[in-house]
């Protein structure tokens, strides 16, 4: 089980699908491509990564083969006790797969939810894409740092 990596008592909480599929060396779940780029956005909006919390809808890394949907209904209750513990001022889904579990809508999408604060379960969300799909397709760097942008301004309002 990940249970996520950072400050457990940040005030921002990114939630992301599910852990890589390979540790890095100190043993951190958030590797490779996903942590270089949220923390390069991070840094860029002025936050630090001790303001943040990374979890995920999953909290193990994933397997081959497994149910999709009742897995993450099942990891949702993981989620939402992390949540009632930590509560955090903020919430940043990133990706189709968190935003569609923590919206509770198979419709919901980054493309037409991002830009704007949304209170999704009583907690006041933002949206972006995955930080993967990002370093993909480079073109959506500049709608990424704005939604981190937008985080960082509620963040300084909230301080």
């Amino acid at each position: 089980m990940v249970w996520g990596e950072g400050n457990p008592n940040a005030s921002i909480m990114v939630i992301l699908d599910n852990p890589g599929a390979r540790e890095d060396k100190e043993g951190n779940p958030t590797i490779c491509g996903t942590r270089q780029t949220l923390q390069k956005a991070a840094h860029e909006v002025g936050l630090q990564m001790v303001d943040l919390y990374v979890t995920y809808i999953l909290k193990r890394r994933p397997v081959r083969k497994y149910e999709k949907e009742q897995t993450r209904k099942i990891c949702m209750l993981h989620l939402e006790e992390q949540l009632l513990s930590a509560k955090p001022s903020l919430v940043f889904c990133m990706g189709n797969v968190a935003v569609q579990s923590f919206f509770k809508s198979a419709d919901a999408e980054v493309k037409s939810l991002r830009g704007i604060w949304h209170n999704i379960q009583g907690y006041n969300t933002a949206v972006a894409y995955h930080p993967l799909a990002v370093r993909r397709r480079p073109n959506l760097w500049a709608s990424f740092l704005q939604d981190w942008k937008l985080v960082a301004e509620q963040y300084e309002r909230l301080r």
